[in-house]
């Protein structure tokens, strides 16, 4: 069911949001990766959208026809494996929905669950405002946060 928010609106990603949502990514100010670095993590378009086909994992959000953010998790590890939004939408409290549908699909199957950003990061200032906590320094300035279930 489509969640709207002030002007946008988050729906469960589907294989043709794919292009939209690889665009998102590489745009991003903070955390960037060309599609090499990416695709060296596993990180491509068709794993992407094999991970779309085989379980609810990602969400995007539009406004105005466009993908302007998305989010992913990882059902069996219980992670919060990807959130961006595109910067001219930041602030309107897009990640913030992003992130609470990602959590109630974590928290369906999990008690507790985890992601992992950047110590310094502006995304780090979200998670905590949104109750992650338990942090843990994974060395390289990166931080594991972790939120258990209500």
């Amino acid at each position: 069911m489509p969640k709207h928010q002030d002007s946008f609106q988050i729906r469960p990603a589907t294989v043709d949001d794919v292009a939209a949502m690889f665009q998102v990514r590489l745009a991003v100010t903070e955390n960037r990766m060309n599609r090499d670095a990416l695709a060296a993590v596993g990180v491509t378009p068709d794993s992407i959208a094999d991970a779309i086909r085989s379980a609810p994992c990602a969400w995007v959000a539009t406004t105005e026809g466009e993908v302007a953010g998305f989010a992913m998790v990882d059902l069996d590890s219980a992670c919060l494996f990807a959130l961006f939004v595109r910067s001219n939408h930041e602030g309107r409290g897009m990640g913030s929905a992003l992130c609470q549908v990602c959590e109630q699909a974590l928290f369906a199957q999990h008690e507790e669950a985890w992601l992992e950003t950047a110590k310094t990061s502006r995304a780090v200032r979200l998670y905590r405002h949104l109750g992650w906590g338990n942090e843990s320094d994974i060395g390289d300035g990166d931080i594991r946060l972790s939120k258990r279930r209500d």
